[in-house]
């Protein structure tokens, strides 16, 4: 899902969407939905895994290199904590912030043009993140709400002093970073909580590349965003 279009993500998320039994017309409430109904706000745990990756701009030196033929960046696993806040507007939408820790690992691949060799620099950070979200819910049908939500996210850093001396052979990386989010999920009214699993996709707005030195693992590079595909699951009530 990571290599989808933006716009083939939004088809899908509406699709599923609007195809939900909770939109049609019919509102059928469950015994479970309407004890948490009346609550104006609450609050829960998120747990969830990720795949983090960089977007690669490469620079105008790339082209000229001719000791690096490939540059990329693959996907890393990661886990994420937080803590869920949710006040309700209306019936249909939720303002959410999460403040999580998010324990992240990104790589970056690099190939010789002359020896084929391969060079892989991973970069671990545990961010603590601060996203805001907008999230528009279904009717009900039964205990059970589908949803949509986008918001945006900054994220900084923790480990980023203690990485810098391992990085100072390759790029540094700044420890402030900007994303846009967009993802769906389902509410599932249970007696004692909300589960809620969720799928979101975050896109980085702003280069997170600070600045490059001699060396040509550096050179190669304009500019990094970060993206991330995330699976949470949240325990509200």
């Amino acid at each position: 899902m990571l290599h989808l279009h933006w716009k083939e993500i939004i088809v899908l998320i509406f699709c599923l969407t609007i195809n939900f039994p909770g939109f049609s017309q019919k509102n059928v409430q469950g015994i479970n939905y309407q004890g948490y109904q009346s609550k104006p706000y609450y609050f829960g745990l998120s747990l969830g895994l990720t795949n983090s990756k960089y977007r690669i701009f490469h620079s105008r030196d790339f082209v000229n290199n001719d000791s690096i033929k490939i540059a990329e960046s693959s996907g890393g696993p990661g886990l994420l904590v937080g803590i869920v806040t949710n006040l309700k507007i209306g019936d249909y939408f939720d303002l959410r912030m999460i403040p999580t820790f998010n324990f992240a690992e990104r790589n970056l691949t690099y190939r010789g043009a002359n020896d084929g060799n391969q060079v892989k620099r991973s970069i671990e950070s545990v961010f603590f993140d601060i996203p805001f979200q907008v999230r528009y819910k279904s009717a009900p049908y039964k205990d059970v709400k589908m949803f949509v939500m986008g918001g945006f996210k900054y994220s900084f850093d923790i480990q980023s002093k203690s990485r810098t001396k391992k990085l100072t052979d390759l790029i540094k990386i700044s420890p402030h970073d900007f994303s846009i989010e967009a993802g769906a999920g389902m509410q599932f009214f249970l007696p004692f909580f909300i589960f809620s699993p969720e799928i979101k996709i975050s896109q980085g707005i702003g280069n997170v590349l600070l600045y490059k030195n001699d060396l040509s693992q550096s050179t190669v590079l304009d500019k990094l965003l970060s993206r991330t595909f995330t699976i949470s699951f949240h325990l509200e009530g």
